[in-house]
């Protein structure tokens, strides 16, 4: 499928409204159709893995078009060059989590431009650092606990960030490394307690809603059953 046929199937199912709604939330509506992300993803599966479509798409500029980029783009392609200029050109909190999700987290670079980018002072380069970690958190089997905890610091350092889009990103990236197994739940908690106790109104927001997940009794009963499982 080419950009003119994709185009043209984005604009067909363009939405006003939908257009209309996304700043209540977070959402840049510069540049945007309104086409929701099942449609984008379906629009995906029919399109394929197609790299070089993917680099056409994300210089478009649409909201769809660099969504669509970061599915269908080939990870394996991905440069540490490409990373930052598309980081770069975040906007708002979609765009960044979709591109961690859908793609940064599957390149041989995501661990790395984590900690590169949660020291990165833009809003959402900075919290592209943190989706990572809670993207990698979740999806990389294979990382051991001390590449997650290695990250704590990392959060610690940043939590009293009150942007919105970084603070809640910092708070993701700790819930999802204290819900990877039972160490790193203990190691999460006390990066927590640490947390609370900045001088900050965005630290202690982090940190208290962290502990309520991390510390609720679904989280440890089911990190329990995956330890037994385990063995």
């Amino acid at each position: 499928m080419g950009p003119d046929e994709v185009l043209a199937k984005l604009h067909a199912s363009a939405d006003a409204a939908s257009v209309a709604g996304m700043a209540r939330f977070g959402i840049s509506p510069d540049k945007a159709l309104g086409v929701r992300v099942p449609m984008l993803r379906a629009l995906a599966r029919e399109i394929g893995r197609d790299h070089e479509l993917a680099l056409v798409l994300w210089g478009e500029g649409l909201r769809e078009t660099r969504i669509l980029a970061s599915i269908v783009a080939d990870p394996t392609r991905i440069t540490p060059g490409i990373m930052d200029a598309w980081a770069g050109q975040f906007q708002d909190w979609e765009l960044c989590d979709q591109c961690c999700m859908n793609l940064f987290r599957h390149t041989s670079y995501g661990h790395a431009k984590a900690v590169e980018w949660s020291a990165r002072e833009e809003e959402f380069v900075k919290r592209a650092g943190f989706s990572l970690m809670a993207t990698l958190a979740v999806g990389d089997k294979k990382a051991s606990d001390d590449v997650f905890e290695a990250y704590l610091p990392l959060i610690e350092r940043e939590a009293g960030d009150g942007r919105n889009g970084v603070k809640k990103a910092v708070n993701w990236a700790l819930r999802q490394i204290g819900k990877r197994d039972l160490a790193l739940n203990a190691k999460a908690i006390a990066c927590a307690e640490r947390v609370k106790q900045q001088d900050t109104k965005a630290a202690r927001w982090v940190a208290g809603d962290a502990l309520r997940e991390l510390t609720s009794g679904p989280v440890q009963q089911r990190l329990q059953e995956k330890a037994v499982r385990r063995g």
